[in-house]
């Protein structure tokens, strides 16, 4: 099967068709996280559904060369350094790291490079594009110092968002508007200093002063992309103005097409409302955690909705995925003793379906429907086990299910990265509990269960015999 994608410059379902065919080679820009608080778990949705591209195209034989940025300097950043009183590098470091730790926890694969804003490598090639669009007449020094880019000159300004021009609103990240531009929808590629920020400045032919939001990532993706990327990826807030702008800088620029296919990621609400600090929806992984949830658990409730649909966070959505990663990991615990037995029955035909035909890979080729993709996942679950209860599963075909599992698995990354070691008092406690349920002694095994789940683990009774799980497994 082909793969497809919903581009959004286009609004419609495309073929991809990467720029290297031939070497399969794939560049992949992702906007990154902007270093002023830790990440939610907002930011962190559009983070795992990049990690599931990225997965899902080297399943497919690609060799993805991936970008995430990192903005460590912006209005967010200097008003938060100048408000803890300690350098603008200082501050962003912490929140540098904690995103880097999260990142762990929810298994999302590091990019190749994660370029910072303040670099000054980044910083010699913003002023070198800022230089070039005004020399072509795309952008211009105002009254007030800072540089602009005339949007007016740029015909295809606005085809990614889909609006009109004549409709268009301030584009925010400005600190003020009582200057003189020509456009109200001009924005900055070079904001001159003031006193607000304090000792964060570099020298540029227009004085003193620092880059702006957008010319960050524009530099940075062409610097370690080249001028067409394949994929740029974001949330859809960042649609307008942020990649808007992109395309014009770039494009202004290279005067060659920026990106082939533009993703983007539907927000995150939290029991159906938009996060936000004051409603007490707001959480980050560590909160998740606090909870009693695994960063595994976590991963597979941000990962199992379809990019673009909006996902509503709730603590039964956590529940539910621990269930299903449960399913997983006793499907999987089945497997694996029917792959030791020694004399068993032939498989039936349709346990071997999904070796012989690619369902799971073929549904992430349809604009990466990992809905339909679990679905079928599940669907394979519930066959295989009614094989197991009829003894009609052999070793070697539950063999042949332990490999498919490990080829989907590098795209899901959900199966315990340990084998879980029982303590002794719980698996005490466990023995008891089948010694009473021997005996039918239904009240001593219920209160020995719950001892069970005090300590943190959860036992589950399948045709097989109990099996524990450790509620803190990662």
């Amino acid at each position: 099967m082909t793969m497809r994608f919903f581009n959004t410059y286009s609004r419609q379902i495309e073929q991809f068709e990467p720029r290297n065919p031939a070497e399969r080679a794939i560049g992949v820009y992702t906007c990154g996280p902007t270093v002023y608080s830790r990440a939610h778990i907002g930011n962190f949705r559009a983070y795992i559904f990049e990690d599931l591209l990225q997965r899902h195209l080297e399943l497919r034989g690609y060799k993805v060369h991936r970008v995430m940025n990192i903005t460590d300097v912006d209005d967010k950043t200097i008003r938060g350094a100048r408000e803890a009183g300690i350098p603008l590098v200082k501050f962003t470091e912490q929140f540098k790291q904690a995103f880097f730790e999260d990142a762990e926890t929810l298994r999302i694969k590091r990019a190749d490079e994660f370029p910072c804003a303040t670099d000054q490598r980044y910083i010699d090639k913003m002023i070198a594009m800022i230089g070039a669009l005004i020399s072509k007449g795309l952008a211009y020094q105002a009254d007030d110092k800072s540089v602009y880019f005339r949007i007016n000159k740029f015909p295809n300004y606005g085809k990614l968002a889909h609006f009109d021009l004549t409709q268009l609103q301030s584009t925010g990240r400005v600190k003020h508007d009582e200057y003189d531009k020509e456009h109200i929808g001009d924005f900055a590629l070079w904001k001159a200093w003031d006193e607000e920020d304090g000792d964060v400045k570099w020298d540029s032919p227009w004085g003193p002063g620092r880059p702006g939001w957008h010319i960050e990532c524009s530099a940075m993706a062409t610097a370690l992309l080249g001028d067409q990327i394949d994929i740029h990826c974001g949330g859809v807030d960042n649609i307008f103005p942020h990649h808007e702008a992109e395309i014009a800088q770039s494009e202004g620029v290279t005067g060659k097409k920026f990106v082939g296919y533009w993703l983007h990621c539907a927000h995150l609400l939290v029991d159906g409302q938009k996060m936000a600090k004051s409603l007490g929806n707001f959480y980050t992984v560590p909160d998740v955690l606090a909870k009693g949830y695994t960063g595994r658990e976590l991963r597979y409730a941000l990962l199992r909705v379809h990019y673009r649909v909006p996902l509503n966070f709730t603590w039964e959505g956590m529940n539910e995925a621990r269930e299903s990663l449960a399913r997983i990991d006793e499907w999987l615990g089945r497997l694996r003793a029917v792959a030791k037995k020694e004399n068993a029955q032939r498989s039936t035909p349709n346990a071997q379906r999904p070796i012989e035909k690619s369902d799971f890979e073929n549904a992430l080729d349809d604009d990466l429907n990992i809905s339909a993709a679990l679905g079928f996942l599940f669907e394979s679950i519930r066959e295989t086990n009614r094989a197991m209860d009829e003894n009609k599963l052999d070793p070697g075909a539950a063999k042949g299910w332990l490999d498919w599992w490990q080829r989907i698995n590098t795209v899901l990354d959900v199966e315990p990265q340990a084998e879980v070691v029982v303590p002794p008092e719980v698996a005490q406690l466990a023995n008891e509990r089948e010694n009473a349920r021997r005996e039918r002694n239904w009240k001593r095994s219920d209160e020995l269960r719950e001892q069970i789940s005090a300590l943190g683990w959860e036992v589950r009774d399948t045709k097989d015999g109990s099996r524990l799980t450790g509620r803190g497994a990662s």
